[in-house]
């Protein structure tokens, strides 16, 4: 099993951002929404420390509190490269430390995150706009999920 004492500081910095970097995405994917949108990435990590103890990575990475400097960036489209890359990066780190398992793991959890942002707003009479749908699959994409299982919502849903 693979633990927090595994990566060094900066290696678990990228881990711990992966799963907020992509909640950012979704949320500003489309307009509107940003208090509930918030509140759905926190309540992704409270249902994932409900289900504490199938997976020490895991169950590491949901006690933190997930953060994400948003205010560094200067427009919507550069944080979302950064956080593709944050994406990319932390799979990239994982991929070397972690099991397969556990990379799966984190991988459903991260897309789960995601699911749960894009449907937290309903736009337009739509539970998950065209935008966010978008934007799960660019995150499915940066995760290395297989095209097949690119989003936990579909829209309209």
């Amino acid at each position: 099993m693979t633990a927090k004492a595994d990566f060094t500081v900066e290696e678990w910095k990228t881990v711990l951002e992966g799963p907020p970097s992509a909640g950012m995405i979704v949320m500003t994917a489309a307009h509107g929404g940003t208090f509930k949108e918030t509140f759905a990435i926190g309540k992704a990590y409270t249902e994932a420390r409900k289900q504490h103890g199938q997976s020490e990575l895991l169950d590491e990475i949901v006690s933190a509190k997930p953060e994400i400097d948003h205010t560094r960036y200067h427009s919507v489209e550069e944080l979302r490269v950064h956080a593709i890359q944050h994406l990319r990066d932390a799979v990239e780190v994982l991929g070397r430390k972690a099991t397969v398992e556990e990379l799966d793991a984190y991988r459903r959890f991260v897309l789960a995150l995601a699911g749960r942002v894009a449907e937290a707003h309903r736009e337009h009479g739509v539970t998950v706009s065209d935008e966010e749908q978008a934007a799960l699959s660019q995150i499915s994409s940066s995760l290395g999920t297989p095209s097949g299982a690119s989003s936990p919502a579909e829209p309209g849903r």
